[in-house]
């Protein structure tokens, strides 16, 4: 079956093969072309099933028309709901987007960034790794379009969004202080993250203004990539090793869930034993 092409569409609807590719491309009021006749364009391509040439299109306006997003892991909650809000108001633009992880890993981050790079992404968006910095500083010098997420790096001149880390825990150990919890274990990863680091200084924070006693003894720092039944039981040994805590602040979500199932293992309850 002969693929349709462009001049095919222009013949059927009797106008030119510019006319086509300009109304296909969006650019019809700009080339002043009637409503009536852009619509009839359109109703015949689809008719026809005429499909672009990718490549054909991107080496002719400089765009590919995909976006490259790079976040920590593809499996989590946090960041399968995030790609899907960012698919979805990517579509509304006609944009499509290349998903893929670093799993904290530099050494793989800096491989999909080259792997985006050589599929000619219009736009990356970057949840960054340490040791990632030359990459993405290479990038913005080129002028391509950066955003990072979730984290930042404080030299490199690059637009980022991001929770409030310090607002954010601090309201989470004002509401247990206010709630009459004055020792609270906080338990966190050990990466080198902005915004891990930003969780644990807010943490010390709200315990020393409260003069609560701003230790680290109540702290437990467990491997980022840790495996999660060890990681329940590294947790349990944790409020068994400290009897006298009265709360838990967890530092991520995943480390929140791996603490619900200590706390049920340990056959405690919520909020009577913690």
């Amino acid at each position: 079956m002969k693929k349709i092409s462009l001049k095919d569409i222009a013949a059927l609807a009797g106008v030119s093969p510019s006319t086509v590719s300009f109304v296909l491309n969006g650019k019809e009021k700009q080339m002043r072309i009637s409503e009536d006749l852009a619509n009839k364009v359109r109703a015949v391509a689809t008719k026809e099933g005429y499909k672009p040439n990718q490549v054909a299109v991107s080496l002719r306006t400089g765009q590919s028309k995909i976006l490259g997003l790079i976040v920590e892991s593809i499996g989590g909650n946090f960041f399968g709901a995030l790609a899907k809000v960012i698919e979805k108001e990517a579509d509304k633009n006609g944009y499509r987007i290349v998903y893929c992880s670093t799993e904290n890993d530099p050494v793989k981050g800096r491989e999909m960034l080259r792997m985006l790079s050589n599929s000619q992404v219009d736009g990356y968006m970057i949840t960054p790794v340490n040791g990632m910095e030359k990459d993405v500083l290479e990038l913005v010098k080129a002028k391509k379009p950066v955003v990072l997420i979730d984290g930042y790096f404080p030299d490199i001149p690059a637009p980022y969004v991001l929770v409030n880390n310090l607002a954010g825990v601090t309201q989470g150990m004002n509401h247990l202080i206010a709630k009459g919890y004055s020792k609270i274990g906080f338990v966190t990863v050990d990466i080198e993250l902005v915004q891990i680091r930003e969780r644990e200084q807010a943490y010390l924070a709200a315990l020393k203004k409260h003069k609560l006693g701003a230790s680290r003894k109540l702290i437990l720092t467990l491997e980022y990539n840790y495996d999660k039944e060890a990681g329940v039981k590294a947790i349990c040994k944790f409020i068994k090793d400290h009897p006298e805590l009265d709360a838990i602040f967890f530092a991520t979500y995943y480390l929140g869930i791996s603490g619900l199932q200590s706390i049920q293992d340990l056959k405690l309850r919520i909020p009577k034993d913690l």
